[in-house]
């Protein structure tokens, strides 16, 4: 699961020494994703599915974080789909670092995981908030194939629920 692009991006699985540096992305694009320590962060990548991460010349600059169906996840927006839906990725963040934004690294980082997890029937979930807005977040995902199943007004936030079918087994 490693590529890389032509702007010297790698996209590669998390490594332990990244901690540091996704805390740091994650905080940053708050209130888009919720606040983090590093133990939550940690505790949060050692139950993950998977944990891409999009290095830009010899640092993590973004991050994409999925969760497996059939987790303890306590997420509110996680419980909402397992009760929905099974057999799915639930993108639990994706991250870029504010200076890397417009370089399609968050393409590439969904690109990395449509590719690690095609032909594992798993269909690809999220939210992006509505209250605070996202309107970037919904027209990218989107962009990327995700489509509107469903709506949650929880008071502090708001949010749109998406989802992408699964990506076939490739032929290579």
């Amino acid at each position: 699961m490693t590529s890389e692009s032509s702007t010297s991006l790698k996209i590669r699985p998390f490594q332990p020494g990244d901690l540091s540096h996704l805390l740091r992305l994650n905080n940053a694009a708050v209130p888009a994703v919720n606040e983090l320590t590093a133990e939550e962060l940690l505790d949060l990548l050692n139950s993950a599915l998977t944990c891409v991460v999009a290095v830009a010349g010899d640092e993590p600059g973004g991050f994409l974080l999925c969760v497996a169906d059939g987790t303890d996840y306590q997420s509110r927006n996680y419980q909402w789909l397992s009760e929905r839906f099974s057999n799915f990725a639930y993108t639990d963040r994706i991250c870029v670092d504010e200076t890397l934004r417009g370089q399609k690294i968050g393409d590439a980082l969904y690109s990395a995981l449509f590719e690690h997890l095609a032909g594992s029937g798993r269909s690809f979930v999220c939210e992006v908030n509505e209250r605070p807005p996202n309107p970037g977040s919904l027209r990218f995902h989107k962009r990327l194939g995700f489509k509107e199943i469903g709506r949650a007004d929880n008071g502090d936030k708001a949010v749109v629920y998406l989802k992408r079918e699964p990506e076939p087994a490739s032929d290579a």
